[in-house]
């Protein structure tokens, strides 16, 4: 592979893992409270239809394993560095523990909504593009996103705060996070056209994945 898909992956996953790393913190947007994550996870899946829309499925879905292994590595390294013993002169073990510690319900829902939101979105990136023939890039992008980040959005509220918060409550933050999520992708589409066609020229490849084999699980 070469250096533009080496960076865009680096990309991919350093949104993920910031965006993981950020959602610690609560922020108020008008009259909804969101995470701090927002700033970045939805440009993983930006990132996402750029690597699906020019180097195909089957590259991109190496791309989510690869992201989720990482996400497991912080995660365990975060979960180690917090078991050591602080020194006795460090006064930060509980802020530590807050920002950076998460519940291992929060973590499941966390890596489950991300492997199926991601490859919805792929999966269905992919197959717009060879309905569409190609043209109507924004129709793939927000359509996959209209999937991706719903499905996203509805496991893990679904997983992360049933049975501790109102299902009214719940419903409402799957809906807002959704729309957010949706309308940072439309904001973006300029952009993702003119990452798109750049790759494309310089790569001199238009993937479509007509004999691709969409099983998330299979890696070669």
């Amino acid at each position: 592979m070469s250096w533009r898909f080496i960076a865009c992956t680096a990309l991919f996953i350093t949104c993920l893992l910031t965006a993981n790393v950020t959602a610690s913190k609560l922020v108020a947007a008008g009259n909804l409270t969101l995470t701090a994550g927002i700033v970045l996870f939805p440009i993983s899946y930006i990132v996402g239809d750029v690597l699906t829309e020019v180097w195909g499925y089957a590259a991109t879905r190496r791309v989510i394993w690869l992201g989720f292994a990482c996400n497991a590595l912080m995660v365990a390294a975060i979960w180690a560095g917090g078991a050591l013993p602080p020194a006795p002169f460090w006064k930060g073990q509980a802020a530590y523990d807050e920002i950076l510690g998460q519940a291992p319900r929060i973590l499941v829902a966390s890596f489950v909504a991300y492997l199926i939101g991601e490859f919805a979105n792929a999966y269905v990136l992919a197959r717009l593009k060879i309905a569409t023939d190609g043209r109507w890039l924004w129709v793939r992008t927000i359509g996959s996103t209209v999937v991706g980040e719903g499905l996203d959005s509805l496991v893990f509220v679904t997983l992360a705060f049933t049975g501790t918060v109102a299902s009214g409550a719940l419903v409402t933050i799957v809906i807002n996070q959704w729309l957010i999520k949706v309308v940072y992708e439309g904001i973006a589409t300029p952009l993702t056209y003119v990452a798109v066609g750049w790759l494309k020229s310089r790569e001199r490849l238009d993937t479509f994945d007509l004999d691709t084999d969409f099983n998330p699980l299979k890696l070669s």
